[in-house]
């Protein structure tokens, strides 16, 4: 189901500009007030994942990309391009469904995501819980 929201063009800039140039590290997305179009909600350059995870609202959904990197036991270094949708569960229900409706329009537009994660709690995005996922499919 779709909720008739658009991606900003803003959207795509900042997401190529993460996967080409490397000179960011995430983005978050959200709705614009009206809730009829997805805009970047903030970026950032720095590395540290816990920034990341810290800066998803307790009680307000996003979608980010994460340029997760890694390492492998042989000690090659590795990323991926991660999708994140959180909806935690504190969100209020009416976000939570135009949020999951909505998904799509960002979704569909970023070519080159090597893993989504579905996050409504810390737990689900937590460095390990997505190094795991991550594991299993470079497998």
């Amino acid at each position: 189901m779709s909720s008739g929201v658009i991606a900003a063009s803003e959207c795509l800039q900042a997401f190529t500009e993460l996967k080409m140039s490397k000179s960011l590290k995430y983005i978050l997305f959200k709705l614009n007030d009206k809730r009829t179009q997805i805009i970047v909600d903030k970026t950032s350059e720095n590395p540290d994942y816990e920034e990341f995870v810290n800066s998803l609202p307790a009680d307000g959904c996003r979608w980010a990309v994460y340029d997760f990197e890694y390492k492998l036991e042989d000690g090659s270094q590795r990323n991926k391009l991660c999708f994140v949708s959180w909806s935690p569960d504190t969100a209020p229900i009416r976000a939570k469904m135009v949020h999951a409706s909505s998904k799509d329009a960002l979704r569909k537009s970023l070519d080159g995501i090597g893993i989504e994660i579905q996050g409504t709690d810390m737990t689900e995005v937590a460095y390990e819980t997505v190094f795991d996922k991550v594991k299993r499919l470079s497998r």
